[in-house]
C-alpha cells in the first residue's frame, strides 16, 4: 500500500511498500510532521510505523478471497489491472500486460479547504493487481497523484504510469496559475488534453471553494460536500463533473 498527504504550504509526506499498516495515510502524515524527509518506503516505512506506534496488523489481514480471485483473473488474462476491473472473457485475453482504464474503483483520494482558504490533499491506494514487486505508482509521488499549493488541492486516480508521465496533479495547479484560468478550466484541460483517454480522473478544490471532479474514464466514484449543506455524489459522466 502507498499514500501521500500535502497541504497548501507545500508540507508533504509519502509512504510506499506498506504491508502491515492499517491506515497508510496516517503514516504519511507522520512522515510530514515528525521527520525531516518527505518519502519513506518499504522496510524503512514499516520500521517508522512501529516506532511511531501506529496501528498495524499481520499482512494476512489484507488477503481476502475477493482479492485472491482478482489476482488469479489478472494472471490468467496476463494483464496488470486496477482493482475491481471486470474480468475478461477467455477470448479477450491480451498478449501483453496492460492496466485496464475502465475500472471504477481503486484509489481513494480527498481534497479539502477551510474557511480561511487553507488547502490539503490526501491520496491512498493498494496499487495495481498483478503489479511487479517493487512497483510504485502515482499516488505517493508529489505532483503526480497528489499536490496542493496556495491555489488548489488535487488528488488523482487511474493508470499510475500515465499520471506520472503527465504530472497530472501539479499540471492542474500550473495551468490554473500560469494561464490565469479557473480550477475547473485547468482541470478539464489536463484531463482532456494532457492525458490519453481512459487514464485519469481527479478531485480538486480551490482556495475559494471551487470544486471540480473531471475524468476521462468510463466512470469515477466521487462526491463533494460544503458546510452550507450542498452535496453531490456521482459515478457516471454528468454536466457537473
Amino acid at each position: 500500500m502507498e499514500a501521500c498527504i500535502m497541504d497548501g504550504t507545500k508540507r508533504c509526506g509519502a509512504v510506499s511498500g506498506l504491508t502491515t499498516v492499517v491506515n497508510p495515510i496516517s503514516l504519511a502524515r507522520l512522515v510530514m510532521e515528525k521527520t525531516p524527509h518527505i518519502y519513506l518506503a518499504f522496510d524503512g516505512a514499516e520500521a517508522f510505523a512501529r516506532e511511531q506506534g501506529v496501528e498495524t496488523v499481520d499482512s494476512s489481514h489484507f488477503i481476502t478471497p475477493e482479492n485472491v480471485e482478482r489476482l488469479q483473473q489478472a494472471k490468467e488474462a496476463n494483464r496488470v489491472q486496477i482493482d475491481y476491473t471486470q474480468p475478461l472473457h477467455k477470448d479477450e485475453k491480451k498478449e501483453t500486460p496492460e492496466a485496464d482504464g475502465d475500472s471504477k474503483l481503486g484509489t481513494v483520494g480527498c481534497v479539502a479547504v477551510d474557511s480561511l482558504g487553507n488547502l490539503a490533499s490526501a491520496t491512498s491506494t493498494g496499487g495495481l493487481v498483478n503489479k511487479m514487486v517493487g512497483r510504485i505508482g502515482d499516488t505517493p509521488i508529489i505532483g503526480a497523484g497528489t499536490y496542493a499549493n496556495s491555489l488548489c488541492a488535487v488528488s488523482a486516480t487511474g493508470k499510475g504510469e500515465a499520471i506520472i508521465r503527465g504530472t497530472v496533479a501539479r499540471d492542474v495547479a500550473a495551468v490554473m496559475e500560469f494561464k490565469c484560468v479557473s480550477l475547473k478550466e485547468a482541470a478539464a484541460y489536463v484531463v482532456e488534453e494532457g492525458t490519453p483517454k481512459g487514464n485519469v480522473g481527479l478531485v480538486a478544490v480551490s482556495a475559494t471553494g471551487e470544486v471540480t471532479m473531471p475524468f476521462n474514464t468510463t466512470g469515477m466514484f466521487r462526491a463533494c460536500a460544503t458546510e452550507d449543506g450542498y452535496s453531490e455524489i456521482g459515478i457516471w459522466p454528468s454536466v457537473q463533473n
